[in-house]
């Protein structure tokens, strides 16, 4: 692939789905989450490595994971990690990135992705990039890569693109946000919808101009630190730049308003990870659809998701659909698919019990 491209991984997340696992202080990107000795930040990078070197891999979090980044990444030079001193979401993140490398290379091509999902295929994976990051290179667009989906999920963005075949790069009609599981279920059987995975891909000047045109308060705000970004001013800049900016998601503040959108189908073994259920869709399961880690007994039990504790004998009886997790300052107990009440859960545990156990 061409020499320009530079890949931004957002590993800003705190991942409140996956509580108590995922935890404030070490949030699941920085976690061991599959079992294969590295985190799915480690894996991200590891993937990367394949489309670009490793000093054109960039990492986007808050600054209170600094010390994990470097940890679990020691390949990365100091001003390849960016430190965010405030969550304003995806798009004052990508901007960020976008106008820093602009500096230093004003001829890129971006690789925006999240830091926390599972591709299983990863040679399809890599096609679809290298695809996408052509067409890029060539063309004034903005390229999402899309999933084909598999059952109607609600948890998902959903793009719709004009039918063109042959045409491997497909232009983009419409987004359609977390639809309600009947709408879902049509986008599904129309077959001209996909999943939106996050991951994107466009050139330095073409993700520029959008925020120009549709972001201008964004694109302002960051063209100010031209001047500063690699001086040690940098940090002082951002704190201030972050404290003006507004929070808002790259989908809402430019690939919704945009009219270059694009998008490249992907099949290559995608989760988002994004929640319990999520995983467990993804691990080995018993004959009753159970995910067993630790030490567990199960009697009449199906469908659930059951992390016993080291040390520990776990029984669970006539439970289905459940998840039932056991850490040493917390056990919860909830239905596995209901991911949207876990900001509820931190928030109250957090006022009634303290920080600690978040």
């Amino acid at each position: 692939m061409s020499t320009n491209i530079y890949v931004v991984i957002m590993a800003g997340g705190s991942g409140t789905r996956f509580w108590p696992y995922s935890r404030d202080a070490k949030p699941k990107q920085f976690l061991d989450v599959l079992g294969t000795g590295r985190s799915l930040l480690q894996m991200t990078f590891d993937r990367f490595r394949e489309v670009t070197t490793s000093d054109k891999i960039w990492v986007v979090s808050n600054e209170k994971y600094d010390k994990l980044i470097q940890e679990q990444l020691p390949e990365l030079e100091k001003h390849q990690i960016l430190l965010e001193t405030e969550k304003r979401n995806t798009a004052p993140c990508i901007a960020y990135a976008a106008y820093k490398i602009m500096k230093k290379d004003p001829n890129a091509v971006l690789v925006v992705s999240p830091s926390d999902h599972a591709i299983f295929k990863e040679s399809e994976f890599l096609k679809v990039i290298s695809t996408s990051v052509q067409s890029a290179d060539a063309e004034d667009k903005l390229i999402t890569i899309g999933i084909r989906p598999n059952r109607p999920e609600t948890g998902y963005g959903y793009i719709q693109y004009i039918s063109d075949p042959g045409v491997p790069v497909k232009k983009v009609k419409t987004f359609t946000e977390k639809p309600e599981v009947d709408l879902a279920a049509k986008f599904l059987e129309s077959g001209d919808f996909l999943w939106n995975s996050g991951i994107f891909v466009w050139s330095i000047d073409t993700i520029v101009k959008a925020f120009e045109k549709h972001e201008d308060e964004i694109a302002s705000l960051f063209a100010d630190g031209l001047n500063e970004f690699y001086t040690e001013n940098e940090k002082a800049f951002i704190k201030k730049a972050y404290s003006q900016c507004k929070n808002i998601s790259i989908d809402y503040a430019i690939l919704e308003k945009a009219e270059n959108v694009y998008v490249v189908p992907g099949e290559f073994g995608w989760s988002d990870l994004g929640s319990w259920n999520a995983l467990h869709e993804i691990k080995d399961k018993d004959d009753n659809e159970n995910v067993i880690e630790g030490s567990v007994m199960t009697y009449e039990s199906k469908d659930n998701y059951i992390k016993g504790k080291k040390g520990k004998v776990t029984v669970v009886q006539g439970c289905e659909g459940m998840l039932i997790a056991d850490f040493d300052d917390v056990l919860l107990v909830c239905k596995k698919e209901d991911s949207s009440i876990f900001r509820d859960f931190i928030t109250d545990v957090k006022e009634a019990k303290g920080d600690k156990f978040v």
